[in-house]
């Protein structure tokens, strides 16, 4: 019998893997403007949630899972999205490029995972501005992100299809 502990680990693997999908759902049929519009300023386009997903997903969540497996309690560092978004000029980046490296990466993060027990779950590392993380905590704090910008781009998908005669 699986522990309540393991029935939700499963839990949040599907919904980590079902992001991709959820995502490429968001955005289909948006035109090229639609994909690089802001509702404002200090908000992200869709393309800009999408690298940033991206970004977070291969130099955040993807190093921090491996150190946390491979290493006793590292170090993991805060990754700043806001500054990378500027300095990689995201709004630039093709959107569907940007969705097949975040769809690759959070694969190759799943299958990393994959088969791995309570006490693997339980590693922890120090992760900056928040502090000491269990690999578990980490996998819900990937839900917990995916779901923001899930959110997010609701709301932007509302807004743009309902803009869009304007």
């Amino acid at each position: 019998m699986k522990t309540t502990r393991a029935i939700q680990t499963v839990e949040t693997f599907e919904l980590l893997g079902n992001t991709p999908s959820e995502l490429e759902s968001l955005i289909e049929d948006l035109t090229a403007s639609q994909l690089k519009t802001r509702r404002s300023p200090d908000e992200f386009s869709v393309v800009e949630n999408l690298c940033h997903l991206r970004d977070i997903e291969i130099e955040g969540y993807q190093v921090r899972i491996k150190r946390i497996l491979t290493e006793d309690h590292p170090a993991l560092a805060d990754v700043d999205g806001g500054r990378l978004a500027v300095e990689r000029d995201y709004n630039s980046q093709p959107a569907a490029e940007a969705l097949a490296e975040f769809r690759r990466a959070r694969l190759e993060n799943l299958k990393a995972l994959q088969g791995i027990g309570e006490s693997q779950l339980r590693r922890e590392g120090m992760l900056q501005g928040v502090g000491a993380v269990t690999l578990e905590k980490l996998l819900l704090l990937m839900h917990e992100h995916d779901e923001d910008h899930l959110s997010d781009l609701r709301i932007l998908r509302r807004w743009l299809d309902s803009n869009e005669n304007d």
